[in-house]
């Protein structure tokens, strides 16, 4: 049933519109997700439905290195001549392939032009997809739009073949999002050999985590310290850290804690890379402009009242301050590493 009313069926019924009249020609991009979240003011989820509904009706496409455009044949929910479920009047060209009598084909199953009865064949986009080909397309929807536009349909749309495809390759999106993981992990190598020293061993993987995670900054959120996910290559990063405090007077209880306390403070600072990422898209602002356009009534009512926030008060009237996550991560990393030496020092005393 056709959410009339909702944001996401208001903006894609006026997408619809500018595809038939000629106004978005086929072949030309859409709005991006971080485009209509900035010409609609709606969250970075509802743009990402609004192309997932003109995805599921073959309007547009995705196209690898150029993004979503205009289809050239719309096929799901119009006829030429007819409307779509939301009753924008769009064209189907003549050269659509007839539809076997009483078969639904979904948008995302790729037919065959020269099928009797437009009957599915395999593609060779399918004949050529690999498990590999499927995790690379899904972290490039990640990268670039965030987890809420990930999904097994979507990765299909972009690599041009039929969602059921996929699962001959990957179970789900579970086993997807831990292949992903995986790689990402990968593609950022360990050194062969961390320093001898245990300090800065273990600042060489916290570093290279902090890397890994802005590179890609969905993944944080998927992270779990309490029902970790088996992925050799980020389980490394625990078995390396573990292996820089072997030796040094330690209980293996407080080897085991030193490292993945480490590996989960600079987890949960980054998780708020994704979250950055998704209020700039929301709101169109980065940080700084966001914190240049805050009503000056409101910041002054919380950093000049010195009699409810002495502190506050106190600060603003001193130098700026650098609260960024770079360094908040340097401050944070440095004390984390400050109070394991002082557990080591105790015990060798």
């Amino acid at each position: 049933m056709a959410e009339h009313g909702t944001p996401s069926e208001r903006i894609a019924a006026e997408l619809r519109r500018r595809i038939a009249t000629g106004e978005l020609a086929p072949g030309t991009r859409v709005p991006s997700t971080r485009r209509i979240t900035q010409e609609w003011g709606v969250a970075m989820a509802t743009a990402t439905k609004v192309l997932n509904r003109l995805r599921d009706e073959g309007l547009v496409r995705a196209v690898p290195g150029v993004g979503t455009v205009v289809a050239g044949t719309p096929t799901a929910g119009a006829k030429a001549g007819g409307t779509t479920a939301a009753g924008a009047h769009v064209r189907v060209p003549d050269r659509e392939p007839q539809r076997a009598s009483g078969a639904q084909e979904s948008a995302t199953t790729p037919v065959s032009p020269g099928a009797p009865g437009g009957r599915r064949t395999r593609t060779g986009g399918e004949r050529e997809l690999t498990r590999e080909r499927i995790v690379a397309a899904a972290l490039q929807v990640a990268d670039a739009e965030g987890l809420a536009a990930l999904s097994m349909r979507r990765v299909a749309t972009d690599l041009g073949v039929a969602t059921m495809s996929l699962y001959r390759h990957v179970p789900g999106k579970d086993e997807l999002l831990r292949l992903m993981m995986n790689v990402a992990f990968g593609e950022q190598p360990l050194p062969e050999r961390l320093s001898p020293h245990w300090r800065e061993a273990l600042e060489e993987v916290a570093r290279l985590q902090w890397r890994i995670y802005r590179r890609h900054p969905w993944l944080a959120s998927t992270m779990s310290f309490t029902r970790p996910v088996l992925a050799p290559d980020a389980a490394l990063h625990t078995e390396r850290s573990m292996a820089a405090l072997s030796g040094v007077g330690l209980s293996w209880e407080e080897i085991a804690q030193a490292s993945v306390a480490l590996a989960a403070f600079v987890c949960g600072l980054a998780t708020h890379f994704e979250r950055e990422a998704q209020a700039e898209q929301d709101s169109g602002l980065s940080a700084d402009e966001w914190m240049d356009r805050l009503d000056a009534e409101d910041h002054d009512r919380l950093m000049a009242d010195p009699e409810r926030f002495p502190m506050f008060d106190a600060m603003n009237r001193g130098p700026e301050l650098d609260l960024s996550l770079e360094a908040l991560y340097e401050f944070g990393m440095a004390r984390m590493l400050d109070g394991i030496e002082t557990m080591i020092e105790r015990r060798r005393a």
